[in-house]
């Protein structure tokens, strides 16, 4: 299982599944992240969190924790 935090900077991926539970899945889902969904990783903070992607055409933060959930291939 290869998941968002795996992906290298410069790197475009497909969203899988979504992981988690309750409000923090709906929060993800939010944000426009869905199955199906494609997904680039523009940056990666030098600690590793968060991480800056492009979804739907704009662009979007989230935290490490967070990018662990999102299933991509």
């Amino acid at each position: 299982m290869k998941t968002l935090r795996a992906v290298k900077c410069g790197e475009s991926t497909k969203v899988v599944k979504l992981h988690g539970t309750g409000p923090i899945r709906r929060r993800i889902m939010d944000m426009g992240i869905t199955k199906g969904v494609d997904v680039i990783v523009r940056k990666v903070a030098p600690l590793g969190d968060p991480i800056e992607i492009t979804v739907l055409g704009y662009e979007l933060s989230i935290r490490k924790a967070d990018a662990e959930l999102i299933e991509v291939f």
